[in-house]
């Protein structure tokens, strides 16, 4: 997929930057996810994985703030992965008004939901803080478009993968979309509950 498919605002950012054409792994998963397929991607570090999850939701939400409950959520590590993540998508601010939010460990759970209630269209959050605020009835899920994991081997190595696949459970119909930089044996797991016809994409 080229970059002239994308919504304008998107457009004109890129080439406002020098971008003209997507990298390798960007033509490979772009046109798969705007056509509403569950992936794992998988690619190795600087393939371009965390600008095709900007661009992937911000086209896939249009670039426009609707109503109150989030419509894509991301799982990241930690706070800082959050916080990068955050300022990628601010970075395409011009003509594009979706509000994102960041929920980590190190802030009040009561700030945070009050701050989610007055709302949001992107929730970049930790699966550990995620889960508490969905338990505290502190995040309405039933709107979720899409469901990502960024650098989704961060999982493998803590409790972080139970709570991941416990999300699932509270939303209904969602694109799901898996980055990372290799294909563990444990995400066939997710083939068999939630990602039924998940494609796998590699560079």
């Amino acid at each position: 997929m080229s970059f002239k498919k994308l919504i304008e605002p998107l457009r004109d950012y890129l080439e406002h930057k020098g971008f003209e054409e997507p990298l390798p792994f960007q033509k490979k998963v772009l046109g798969k996810i705007k056509g509403g397929s569950s992936l794992f991607a998988i690619a190795p570090k600087d393939s371009g994985k965390t600008t095709s999850i900007v661009l992937s939701v911000i086209q896939k939400l249009k670039g426009e703030a609707f109503e109150d409950a989030p419509r894509a959520l991301i799982f990241v590590k930690d706070k800082q992965a959050a916080l990068d993540l955050e300022l990628a998508f601010k970075a395409f601010k011009r003509g594009i008004s979706l509000r994102v939010y960041c929920a980590y460990e190190e802030k009040s759970i009561d700030d945070q939901k009050d701050e989610i209630y007055f709302g949001t269209d992107i929730v970049i959050a930790t699966p550990k803080r995620l889960n508490k605020l969905f338990y505290v009835n502190g995040i309405n899920l039933n709107k979720l478009q899409m469901c990502i994991v960024e650098d989704a081997e961060f999982l493998l190595g803590n409790n972080s993968f139970s709570e991941v696949t416990r999300t699932p459970e509270s939303i209904g119909e969602c694109q799901y979309l898996i980055f990372s930089s290799f294909f563990d044996k444990r995400f066939e797991r997710w083939r068999d509950t939630f990602m039924y016809n998940a494609q796998v994409v590699k560079l």
